[in-house]
This record gives structure tokens, C-alpha cells and sequence, in this order.
């Protein structure tokens, strides 16, 4: 067996269970696989800042789930050796890019790998918000028989924001449900809307003010924070719903709370929180709300397919490869070769 040329801390503490899929990958690139020295690997606690700043010095990567690679954490594992954080999902809020990229360290994503997913779960959150699954299943429980009338899904005019690959996975699958889809996108890929009947649409405002459905499929910028306040939400038709598995702070939860309780909008499923969990929060206090643990891009098979993905990218630019595909902060190529070009050395030195 040869010798380890460097440890890969595994974040999520999870993906232990999945070992078998992406520990190879590393291993034949003679890197050990470590996790978070936690007693329970079958909970999902997300690693804190104090934790990784304890245990990532000393790897040479990070396979990442949403544990915050802060300035902080980043300045003092690149000191003692971090090249590359590659996350095992297609967002990457949680790594603060701007540092990594200064101080030489490639940080990787998954694209491509969990849409459809999102897509399905979107579908999920629809059906129980206008099926009222919640209240139906409450009440029988209660042993009553809620026989009321529900809200079709057919027909209604979906309103995708941001048409992406999540975005686009949702429209194709709109069509099964014989849904009106429109969409907002700030760069619009007109050849995909002529194909699947997507009406786009200009600006945000007009899709808000037509649309039956909302659903949120845009990445969390400076340009999408509080996305959806007081002043959009006020565009919605009060029979609408809202649905979002993109980020948590797109929306803010303090106005959709008040447009919910006031009866200014008729329902919301979330997948996704400013605080996760979201402890406290007033909207876990309302019925007209569905909430889901930042579940829908991880069934079994994107799960799967993410963490190959990301212990591929580690695996090949350690090997000296550049994986454009999966790069965030492409810019970082030279200061990362020199980077690597030492620890190359290094490692080539070791008996």
C-alpha cells in the first residue's frame, strides 16, 4: 500500500454511511478519510466554526457539507496546508470564496448533480400545501374526517425565479401536471422556454403579480438576499403560495410571517432557512406552512452522486489535473499551482 500523501476531513457526518462511494476515489489517490470525532455518525450535526478551526489544520482538503468555512477557518488550515474544498452540493454560501481564492485554495462544487431532486421535492411542497396534507393528516388523527374542498394544481400559473438547472428541471416536470409556466431569469435561456411553452417574462414584478405558484430556484448573492420582503411579497395574490428550496435569506422570514398570519398570501413550503434549524422561528407557530430540513437536493442517489463528484475534484487537482468543471474560483489557478507545486514536492521527498 503507498504511502498517505494527505488527509481529507469529511464534514458531513453522514456521508459515512456512503463511504463506499467516494472513499476509493480518495484512497487510490493515497489520501486518508477522516471525519468529525463525533460519537453519533447517524445524526446530522452540522460542524461548527470552533470545530473545524480544532480539526481541519493539518488536511490537505475538505470534502464539505454547509459547515462555515469562515475567513477565520480558512487563514489557519492554509497555513498548515489546505488546498482544496470541494462541496458536496451545487451551493457554496458556506465558503467565503474571496479568502479561499486569495489564499490559494480551490474550492469545488457539485453541479448538475442533485436538480432533479429539488425538482421533485418542489413538486412535494406544492401538492401538500394545496392538498392540505398537513391539516388532513392532523385532523384524522384526531379521529375526524376532514372531507373539505382543495386546490387543483393543474392549470395554475407556476412562477419559476431563476431558470438554472433546478429551474428548468421544475418546468419540464410542470408539464405533467398541465401547469401555465412562466419565469423570470436575469439571463434566460430562450431556446430551453421554446421547447418546454415557458412564457419568460421581463421582470420579477410581472411574474409575482401573475403567478398562482412561486417558486425560488436562484442562488444566494448580495443580489437575492431578502429577495422576497414586504414589498414583493405585496406583488403576490393572496391566494398564492410560495415555495423555496434555494437558500434561506432569500426570503425573509419575518415578512412572510407577516403576509401569512394577515392572510396576504395563502401558504409557504420551505425547505430552507435563514437559521437552520430554525429555532424559534414564528413561522412554526403557522398551519399554512409546510417545512422541510434542507432535504430536497439530498435523496439517496444526488447524495451519492455529490459526494463522487467532490472526492473526484480533490482527487484530481492533487494529482495535478483542473477540473474547470467543478472550479468556483477559477482565478485562483496560479496561486494554487504554486501552492501545490510545494506540497508536490514535499510529498514526492517523503520516504
Amino acid at each position: 500500500m503507498s504511502a498517505v500523501r494527505g488527509r481529507v476531513l469529511v464534514g458531513p457526518a453522514l456521508l459515512r454511511q456512503i463511504e463506499d462511494v467516494f472513499g476509493p476515489i480518495l484512497q487510490q489517490a493515497g489520501l486518508q478519510v477522516v471525519y468529525p470525532p463525533r460519537r453519533q455518525f447517524l445524526e446530522e450535526v452540522q460542524m461548527t466554526e470552533e470545530e473545524l478551526l480544532e480539526q481541519l489544520p493539518g488536511c490537505v482538503a475538505a470534502l464539505a457539507g454547509s459547515e462555515p468555512y469562515t475567513r477565520r477557518v480558512l487563514e489557519r488550515a492554509a497555513a498548515a496546508g489546505l488546498l482544496v474544498v470541494a462541496r458536496a452540493g451545487v451551493g457554496y454560501d458556506g465558503v467565503d470564496v474571496a479568502t479561499a481564492t486569495e489564499l490559494g485554495i480551490a474550492v469545488c462544487y457539485a453541479p448538475g448533480t442533485n436538480h432533479e431532486a429539488v425538482a421533485e421535492h418542489t413538486f412535494a411542497l406544492m401538492l401538500a400545501l394545496l392538498r392540505n396534507l398537513r391539516g388532513q393528516d392532523a385532523a384524522i388523527r384526531r379521529g375526524e374526517w376532514p372531507r373539505r374542498v382543495v386546490e387543483p394544481l393543474r392549470d395554475q400559473v407556476l412562477g419559476i425565479v431563476g431558470l438554472g438547472r433546478i429551474g428548468k428541471a421544475v418546468a419540464m416536470r410542470a408539464r405533467a401536471f398541465a401547469l401555465d409556466v412562466w419565469a423570470y431569469d436575469i439571463a434566460p435561456d430562450t431556446d430551453f422556454a421554446h421547447t418546454y411553452g415557458v412564457r419568460l417574462v421581463p421582470s420579477l414584478e410581472i411574474l409575482l403579480r401573475q403567478a398562482d405558484i412561486v417558486t425560488l430556484h436562484v442562488p444566494k448573492t448580495p443580489q437575492t438576499i431578502d429577495l422576497i420582503n414586504r414589498h414583493t411579497l405585496g406583488w403576490m395574490k393572496p391566494t398564492a403560495i410560495l415555495i423555496n428550496t434555494a437558500r434561506g435569506g432569500i426570503v425573509n422570514e419575518k415578512d412572510l410571517y407577516d403576509a401569512l398570519q394577515a392572510g396576504r398570501l395563502a401558504g409557504a413550503g420551505l425547505d430552507v432557512f435563514a437559521a437552520e434549524p430554525p429555532v424559534g422561528s414564528p413561522l412554526l407557530q403557522l398551519d399554512n406552512v409546510i417545512m422541510t430540513a434542507h432535504t430536497a437536493g439530498i435523496d439517496r442517489r444526488s447524495r451519492q452522486e455529490m459526494a463522487r463528484v467532490s472526492a473526484l475534484a480533490i482527487a484530481q487537482l492533487l494529482a495535478g489535473d483542473w477540473p474547470t468543471q467543478w472550479l468556483v474560483n477559477p482565478a485562483v489557478q496560479p496561486m494554487f499551482r504554486r501552492r501545490w507545486q510545494q506540497w508536490h514536492q514535499l510529498d514526492r521527498s517523503q520516504p
